[in-house]
């Protein structure tokens, strides 16, 4: 399949539009090249390779840039937000200065703004909702009017409490808001708790569709110091919610689409964020180019998770985001 337009108008963004056209010249798969001529193949890998570095480059510099931001805007972050606050999206086609493409056209109708369910987003690990400012923005800005953004204790010990406390909050936003189920975005940790929630506390009833960014499904191993904290032993592989996720989990309801990177230097390995579960509903979603920090910023990716939270059950999701 061709680069979607919404990922091309997204690369121009960032001055790539010459690369852009080179992949549009090509048959692309999510994963692989469809058949070309073996010297065609060995020039694009040669091609590739010598481009890796510059890449893992410029995504370690984007990195350390999104680090440094939001430093500056974590302090913002740190009170809960006030609930109950409708927002009111800019009609289609208004002029905005929101870099975020909309999602593409598809030929099954999206769900109405109308019945868009809210949409909680909840953070990482030590972090707060501050991370999700520019999502936030986007959402709002593409007709999403229920933004749930939740915080939860950095001193937050078990995976299991922590997502029972999910579920009561989620149960307070559809009383509030009298919508039977929500969508949720969760960055890394924030992810594996509306997991647990949904496949082993009962939250597929209330969860219609969970979006992750850069989430540790199968457990990581980096940074084994931090091992010390409780939370983090959790999200070893093999540990005890690790092994109750890759349980059974039959006639679960909410649709899972995970979105991983091939330059996501906190999933080891970085397979490990894509979901793979026989009793799951599952779309994973390969991100190149920008890494763990980036996800919840980047344009690219914001237009992917607002066509993932747009459609209905029975519409799929891009099999590949490129943003470098």
């Amino acid at each position: 399949m061709k680069v979607p337009p919404c990922f091309s108008r997204s690369l121009s963004t960032f001055g790539l539009s010459d690369l852009n056209e080179s992949l549009s010249a090509f048959s692309l798969s999510a994963f692989s090249l469809t058949p070309l001529a073996p010297g065609v193949i060995r020039q694009w890998r040669d091609l590739h390779q010598l481009r890796a570095p510059a890449t893992a480059l410029r995504a370690t510099a984007l990195e350390l840039a999104i680090l440094a931001g939001h430093m500056l805007l974590y302090p913002t972050g740190l009170t809960a937000e006030r609930p109950g606050r409708e927002l009111t999206p800019r009609p289609r086609g208004a002029e905005d200065d929101d870099p975020s493409p909309a999602a593409p056209a598809a030929d099954i109708p999206a769900l109405p703004e109308a019945d868009r369910p809210p949409v909680v987003l909840l953070h990482g690990f030590v972090d707060n909702r501050s991370v999700f400012v520019l999502l936030r923005r986007s959402l709002s800005r593409h007709g999403w009017r229920h933004l749930e953004c939740l915080n939860y204790s950095p001193l937050t010990c078990d995976i299991r409490a922590a997502a029972e406390l999910l579920g009561r909050h989620i149960e307070e936003i559809c009383a509030r808001t009298g919508h039977s189920r929500v969508d949720i975005v969760g960055h890394s940790l924030g992810g594996l708790l509306a997991r647990y929630y949904a496949q082993c506390l009962g939250g597929d009833l209330r969860v219609r569709t969970l979006v992750t960014l850069g989430t540790p499904h199968s457990g990581t191993t980096i940074a084994p110091l931090a091992s010390a904290h409780p939370v983090v032993r959790q999200m070893r592989p093999g540990s005890s919610v690790i092994e109750e996720l890759r349980g059974p989990a039959p006639g679960c309801r909410t649709r899972f689409v995970s979105f991983w990177s091939d330059l996501d230097q906190l999933m080891v390995p970085i397979e490990t964020a894509r979901i793979e579960h026989p009793d799951l509903l599952t779309e994973n979603v390969q991100v190149s180019g920008i890494g763990h920090l980036a996800m919840p910023v980047h344009p690219a990716v914001a237009a992917g998770i607002r066509q993932a939270l747009e459609k209905n059950e029975s519409t799929g999701t891009p099999g590949a985001v490129s943003v470098a």
